[in-house]
């Protein structure tokens, strides 16, 4: 099974695919979308939908997990995100990937076992399951991988959830 990360962002849009063969987690690609502050918010939504959808349509996942929007402190960035969290929902929705939101306590629980663990752990257990030797940059990509390993661990559970309800 493959499954792809996203941690959302218009300037920086992580993202991870990892196969999962058994219990074994298998790293497949990671990077990040980038948009520059020149760009319009418009024109950078659209090079996110377009940039995301290619690598959809390259490593076809069978799962795409996505890092729910928190409310934090500051309102533009949280309307930002919910932005570019639309255009990657709906370039998900259109190659009809099942989608699965969590939110950061829930990855950081699903990775390093502590829902209150700081980046560094997080990056750390991260390279550490998937053997990655090197420091994953930007911090960006490595949450999405984070975001995968949670989707691998956690949405056979949401899987049930939603048979039970239909």
């Amino acid at each position: 099974m493959r499954i792809i990360g996203i941690d959302p962002g218009t300037a920086i849009c992580g993202y991870g695919i990892i196969d999962v063969e058994g219990s074994r987690l298998k790293t497949v690609a990671y990077g990040a979308i980038t948009t520059t502050p020149q760009d319009t918010d418009a024109m950078r939504l659209e090079i996110l939908f377009n940039d995301l959808s290619d690598v959809l349509e390259e490593y076809r996942p069978d799962k795409f997990g996505i890092e729910k929007l928190f409310f934090n402190r500051n309102v533009t960035t949280a309307i930002t995100v919910a932005q570019a969290r639309g255009v990657i929902l709906l370039a998900a929705n259109q190659q009809r990937i099942p989608i699965y939101e969590y939110t950061p306590l829930q990855v950081k629980q699903a990775v390093v076992g502590y829902g209150k663990a700081t980046k560094e752990q997080v990056i750390y257990m991260t390279m550490n399951m998937l053997g990655i030797r090197e420091k994953i940059k930007p911090d960006d990509t490595a949450d999405a991988l984070a975001i995968a390993i949670c989707t691998a661990h956690s949405s056979h559970n949401e899987d049930l959830r939603r048979r039970i309800q239909i």
